[in-house]
């Protein structure tokens, strides 16, 4: 690993913009930050470290709303992610870098296509069908870092609204961060140093969810969006190419 202060500098404020825009618009705060991580750490820590990051700033909003979770949907959800995730990780520690690479551009690719195309739900989730989702997502995520974009639909075609939404999805993708990183620790990825980036970046996160509206509202949103999004389709054109 390399870090200076310059390289911390540059991971606050990609954590802080990240997690403002999440915050705000919805849109992943990992999508931001994962580019700036690959660069600094290299692919096989910086999805560690962001992982200890998103558990943190998930888990405050599994606090902020815990009045509003509902557990059903977790544990249905829970009982596919977290074998998954497993798994997954086991996966991630073994996979060709050059595989990884491929896999963090397109998803990065696919996080802004998927914000462009029409996402009303036109089913009605079902509680056992969470299962499915999260052995779906649940494995993904061990592999790209997050995949918060691409569940949302399916918490919102259950009819999850507002504070439920939130917290509830915060909670279903806390399971699969914990797991994630006993797989990590398990095949030896997750050093001490590791945990104490993505430690140090939580706070940052959590102080940018709650900032989120406070600033935008002072901004044009639509530009704001579009900036990120032409960055993570650079990045995500980059990643393709170098794997």
């Amino acid at each position: 690993m390399q870090f200076s202060l310059e390289n911390a500098a540059l991971l606050g404020s990609a954590a802080l913009i990240g997690s403002t825009l999440a915050g705000t618009t919805g849109f992943g705060g990992a999508a931001v930050l994962l580019p700036i991580l690959v660069q600094i750490f290299g692919v096989r820590d910086a999805i560690p470290i962001l992982t200890v990051a998103q558990l943190i700033g998930n888990g405050s909003r599994v606090f902020f709303h815990r009045k509003d979770v509902q557990w059903k949907v977790v544990i249905w959800f829970a009982a596919g992610a977290i074998p998954a995730a497993l798994l997954g990780g086991y996966v991630f520690a073994h996979a060709a870098s050059t595989l990884i690479l491929k896999c963090l551009g397109f998803f990065l690719l696919g996080t802004v296509a998927w914000r462009w195309l029409k996402r009303t739900p036109i089913w009605t989730m079902s509680l056992k069908g969470f299962t499915v989702v999260g052995v779906v997502f649940g494995f993904l995520s061990a592999l790209v870092g997050g995949v918060g974009p691409f569940i949302v639909p399916f918490f919102l075609s259950f009819g999850l609204v507002k504070s439920a939404f939130i917290g509830t999805e915060a909670m279903a993708t806390v399971t699969i961060h914990v797991f994630k990183l006993v797989a990590y620790n398990q095949t030896n990825l997750l050093p001490l140093q590791s945990i104490s980036v993505g430690l140090a970046l939580g706070p940052v996160m959590v102080l940018g969810s709650w900032l989120g509206k406070r600033i935008v509202r002072h901004l044009s949103t639509r530009v704001f969006v579009l900036i990120v999004e032409l960055t993570l389709v650079l990045a995500g054109i980059n990643f393709l190419l170098k794997a």
